[in-house]
């Protein structure tokens, strides 16, 4: 399943049993490093799907590329028990899988939730992590960029069909995305929607609202300075989104100026958080990738 669209599919055990799958683009043995995609909260691995046939099929350098569903996500089977959907656990099934695969150091790029994930195995495993790019995501969330994400997954109406599905995202995304194209719309639909004879549904267990909505966004969150500080011998490629809610442009800076190999990028004219398949982006991750396992930066 998937070999004719570039990818393969991998399904392995979590400790607890629970069934997980990845996407697998690209070949083993290149002897190049291999790169590891992590999605937001509700994603999955088709998010990378255009970036994963970049970097696996270039001419020069082609990489293996691992793009993940977390549990209650795409592939993976949904979980009992909804507190089993944390960033720690997230982790841990992380390593399981890559520990499967065998691989022992590889590169990472973080989406969201992906890039607190990688936040924690930079406290856990720090020798796993050979080069970062955290996809709008930093040491410091903002609430009010948490609340919008609660909102519109409390919110959003289900579409009747793909075309209603594009009109909804566009609704809810779009005055933070102006840069996207009506194509661009539609592989964001298609990633994030399952097609259920022709209807689009959701690809992610409900019961991941819960822990949404048991976060208590009165309070001030716990920053993640310590876990980002552990990253200093890594080369981060930290980027954000021009119209970003949760990343500001304030923790950017910080990050640049605390880590000494940390480069960033503002994307124009998207928000949280930016497609990674757009503009001079697929260009701009390759290159970063060949400089950092050549020692470049």
């Amino acid at each position: 399943m998937g070999r004719g669209q570039g990818f393969s599919d991998f399904f392995y055990s979590a400790q607890d049993g629970l069934r997980l799958h990845a996407r697998l683009y690209g070949e083993d043995d290149n002897g190049r490093l291999s790169v590891v995609c992590l999605p937001g909260l509700t994603r999955n691995a088709r998010d990378f799907h255009e970036l994963a046939l970049r970097l696996s099929s270039s001419r020069d350098k082609p990489r293996r590329v691992i793009c993940l569903d977390y549990r209650g996500r795409g592939q993976s089977e949904y979980d009992r028990n909804w507190q089993n959907y944390s960033v720690a656990t997230e982790a841990t099934d992380v390593l399981d899988g890559l520990t499967v695969l065998g691989i022992a150091g590889a590169a990472f790029i973080g989406t969201s939730r992906g890039g607190l994930i990688v936040h924690i195995l930079a406290a856990m495993r720090p020798a796993l992590l050979k080069a970062i790019v955290l996809n709008d995501i930093g040491p410091v969330i903002e609430p009010t960029g948490l609340a919008h994400i609660r909102s519109y997954l409390e919110t959003s109406p289900r579409p009747a069909d793909f075309d209603q599905a594009v009109t909804i995202q566009r609704g809810i995304h779009g005055p933070a995305f102006p840069a996207l194209s009506k194509a661009d719309w539609q592989r964001f639909v298609r990633a994030i929607y399952r097609d259920v004879g022709g209807k689009p549904v959701p690809d992610f267990d409900p019961k991941l609202l819960k822990t949404v909505q048991a976060m208590n966004l009165d309070r001030p969150l716990p920053d993640l300075w310590p876990q980002f500080e552990a990253m200093a011998a890594v080369p981060v490629l930290a980027i954000r989104g021009s119209n970003s809610r949760l990343l500001s442009a304030a923790t950017l800076e910080q990050m640049a100026k605390r880590h000494p190999r940390c480069e960033t990028v503002t994307v124009q004219g998207q928000g949280h958080a930016p497609l990674l398949d757009t503009g001079d982006l697929p260009e701009r991750i390759a290159a970063f990738m060949d400089a950092a396992e050549s020692g470049g930066r």
